[in-house]
């Protein structure tokens, strides 16, 4: 396919657009021709577009995202106004490692959840970054808006943030893609035989206990989960190790960790429930560093988030122990 230009019409508003297919040297799906001429939407957001009935195609509404396209042809889109977002701006400091008008990069603290539900309905991080960005409504959910990925509740760390739908695209694509680098501290049990390895066990939900994650095969609803780990320092009958993520699952590091048999130190759900000696407001697991391409310039940003002071004191307490 021969790259085209969109063909905006003179009259539309940020809410209306008209674009003419030109120039086509093979047959594009819809779809697929939308995400590279409308590149401040996300592929998967004109889909739902599509399939809400708000593309048109010389005039009709089409709701397949397969439709193929034909030089000539007249493209209508119809963008609503985002979604009002039934959450209060709440006025949370943010521990702020980089930021741009495209982007930002924060260190979460202990203790703060990221997205809005059941149980949690104020004091998020979502609900912070209300207050402190002011144009995220539409970005990547409703009740998650500029949200690239998460943190559990009690691990700390950096998170990127995306702040334009543009943005938000690009770096999940990145996530997706295995180019954006996130790199994690724990704190586990024991002392592993080998100094690296690769955990390749496919996560999900705990058939018994619904709060849990589990190894689970494909064939039982079982996704592939990759982790990489490799040993920083040895504290005794307790090893700090550095985890790398190839996939994004839910608990991925905290239960492949527990497969290892060394449960990171802390974990309320995985843990051995052996005291340290140290006050943990949960499992000792810290993102230090987060690697991503900038959506626009291109340019790599390697995000450093410094530990919590509760990582510190439980390292500094197990070093004391075996000196």
């Amino acid at each position: 396919m021969v790259p085209t230009s969109p063909d905006f019409a003179a009259d539309s508003s940020e809410n209306f657009r008209i674009l003419v297919v030109d120039g086509v040297s093979s047959t594009p799906r819809l779809d697929s021709w939308l995400a590279e001429q409308v590149p401040d939407l996300s592929r998967s957001r004109i889909q739902k577009l599509i399939a809400q009935g708000q593309v048109s195609v010389n005039g009709a509404v089409c709701s397949s995202k397969k439709a193929v396209l034909q030089a000539g042809d007249r493209i209508e889109i119809v963008i609503p106004a985002p979604e009002p977002l039934d959450l209060q701006p709440e006025a949370i400091p943010l521990d702020i490692l980089y930021e741009d008008d495209s982007l930002l990069i924060l260190n979460k603290p202990a203790g703060m959840v990221v997205h809005p539900a059941p149980g949690h309905s104020e004091g998020t991080l979502v609900h912070a970054l209300l207050a402190h960005c002011d144009s995220l409504a539409g970005i990547g959910g409703v009740q998650r808006p500029g949200i690239v990925h998460r943190l559990d509740k009690e691990t700390t760390g950096a998170l990127v943030i995306a702040k334009t739908d543009l943005a938000y695209q690009h770096l999940q694509a990145q996530i997706q893609a295995k180019t954006a680098r996130r790199e994690y501290l724990a704190v586990v049990y024991g002392a592993p035989r080998e100094e690296s390895g690769t955990v390749d066990q496919p996560i999900g939900r705990h058939p018994v206990d619904r709060k849990k994650m589990a190894i689970l095969p494909i064939e039982q609803g079982g996704r592939r989960a990759v982790t990489h780990w490799r040993i920083r320092e040895r504290l005794g009958n307790y090893t700090l190790i550095d985890f790398e993520l190839e996939t994004g699952r839910t608990h991925q590091i905290r239960v492949h960790s527990t497969f290892l048999g060394h449960p990171i130190v802390g974990d309320p759900l995985y843990g051995s429930g052996r005291s340290v000696g140290v006050n943990l407001p949960g499992q000792a697991l810290h993102a230090w560093r987060l690697r991503i391409q900038h959506p626009l310039t291109e340019q790599w940003i390697e995000a450093i988030a410094p530990l919590p002071d509760t990582f510190t004191t439980l390292v500094e307490v197990l070093r004391r122990r075996q000196a």
